[in-house]
Parts: C-alpha cells; sequence; structure tokens
C-alpha cells in the first residue's frame, strides 16, 4: 500500500510543506493538523492513480507498481484512495473553513488529474492549481487567517507546473504506448523539457524577488545556479547522442533549489 501510494513524490511534497508550515510559525496540533491534510492529498492522488491506471501499467509491464505486479488488488487502492480523499478536510476543521476550503480544493485539483485531465491538453492544470493553493493553505491555516503573499502562491503554482513536465518525462514512451496524451506527451520529449526548465526558473524567481525587501546571498546564488544550470544541461543534451539526460538532471537540480527557497522564504 506505502508503494501505490507513490511514497518519493508524496513524501517530498508533505516534508516541503511541514517544514514551510514550522518556517511560518505552526507549532503544535496546528503543525500537525496541516502536514496530516497535506498528507492526505497525496496518499488520496497516489492511490487513485494507481487504481484508475491498473489496467495499463499491466499492459506497460509496470512490475514496479503493485497493483500491477499483483501485490495487492485495485480494489483495495481504490477505496483506500475514495477514503483518503474523503478525509481530507477533517484534518483542517479546527483551523477554520478558509483552510478546509483551499485543502479540500487541493485534493479536488490533484484528483482531477488521475481523472480526466491526465490524457487531455490541460493535464498541468491541476498542478498550476493545487501546487500553488498548497503554501496559501499552510500560510492561512495560521491564527487569524492571514492573506498568502500573492509571490508565494505564484511560485507554488510554477514549481507544481514544472514538477508536471519533469515527472512525466520517464514515462512518456509508456504512456504513449498505453493511449496516455497529456499536455508533455503533445509537445514531447524536448518540448516538455523546456517548459519544466522555464517554469521552474520563473519559480525560483518568484521566490528570489517576490519576498520584501532586497534578496539575500542565499536567494543570488540561488538564482545565479538556476541561470547556469538550466542553459548548461540545455547545451549538453544537445551534444549528446541518446536520451537528454543532462537537461532532465539540470531540472531536477533547479527544483530542488526551488523546494529550499520556498522553505526559507
Amino acid at each position: 500500500m506505502l508503494r501505490a501510494s507513490h511514497p518519493e513524490p508524496g513524501g517530498a511534497v508533505t516534508l516541503a510543506m511541514a517544514l514551510l508550515a514550522v518556517g511560518v510559525g505552526h507549532r503544535g496540533w496546528r503543525l500537525v493538523a496541516v502536514v496530516v491534510a497535506v498528507a492526505l492529498t497525496q496518499l488520496a492522488v497516489g492511490w487513485v492513480n494507481d487504481w484508475l491506471d491498473a489496467d495499463r501499467d499491466r499492459t506497460a509491464g509496470r512490475r514496479d507498481k503493485p497493483v500491477a505486479a499483483g501485490v495487492v488488488s485495485a480494489r483495495t487502492v481504490g477505496i483506500s484512495g475514495l477514503l483518503a480523499a474523503l478525509a481530507i478536510p477533517l484534518p483542517a476543521l479546527p483551523l477554520g473553513a478558509l483552510p478546509t476550503l483551499l485543502i479540500a480544493l487541493v485534493g479536488a485539483f490533484a484528483l482531477l488529474y488521475d481523472w480526466p485531465l491526465k490524457s487531455t491538453p490541460f493535464s498541468v492544470v491541476p498542478y498550476l492549481v493545487a501546487f500553488g493553493l498548497l503554501p496559501a493553505f499552510v500560510v492561512v491555516s495560521l491564527p487569524g487567517n492571514p492573506a498568502p503573499p500573492a509571490w508565494l502562491v505564484a511560485a507554488g503554482a510554477l514549481l507544481g507546473g514544472g514538477a508536471h513536465f519533469a515527472n512525466v518525462l520517464p514515462d512518456l514512451a509508456d504512456d504513449a504506448a498505453t493511449g496516455v496524451r497529456g499536455l508533455p506527451h503533445r509537445i514531447g520529449a524536448r518540448g516538455s523539457q523546456l517548459a519544466a526548465a522555464v517554469l521552474l526558473l520563473g519559480a525560483t524567481l518568484a521566490l528570489v524577488f517576490g519576498p520584501p525587501g532586497p534578496p539575500s546571498w542565499a536567494g543570488w546564488a540561488a538564482a545565479s545556479a538556476a541561470v547556469v544550470v538550466l542553459p548548461l544541461g540545455m547545451y549538453v543534451s544537445k551534444r549528446a547522442s541518446g536520451r537528454p539526460v543532462a537537461l532532465f538532471r539540470a531540472v531536477m537540480v533547479v527544483a530542488l533549489i526551488d523546494v529550499v527557497l520556498l522553505v526559507l522564504s
């Protein structure tokens, strides 16, 4: 069940939001409520994804997928995903009506990716919306429900959009063979890498120049690294034969930089 929940990306998102919650001042039961609510969104989207994709994963020979490998039944994973989705707003109820609404919307848009938007040109929309709302939820959950800064919401949305294109890259061939036609599949591997690079660079700039006051030395260093790493990855990918892994790795480096900036912002 843990493997079917997509623990790596789900755990990374939950950890990033937990650190952000500590950074903005959450403590005690409020911190626990925020982390549990975010974790439920990740469990729901992971389990529902593997439930809906069970036949497709079997066709593609995805032995790394527990349902496709026969380790756990699709029914068990599907029911667990639906229960997790229904439970998403519950931990946020003590935080207020607005945080409850925001985290419910995060869950709803995340599930809209699983179905029906995954195979459409709008596949990036759930990522943009859900990742923009996640840091907003963390801030709004503070006592008094303060409004989140626009630059933080924009940075989250851009980071989510970039993550979508980067995350799909390893599965483009398997997805195409089983009929998945999201936006990354329509623009191809090169276009997806470029889209991921542009979106993540935008997230970096929003996190560096968005907060009030002059950028810190750490911010300048992060922006400089992103500006150097992404074009370097593009250049090496064009010069190399075979799969353009250099740009993919450069995108991953900038994504990590953005997550660190998000937490420190």
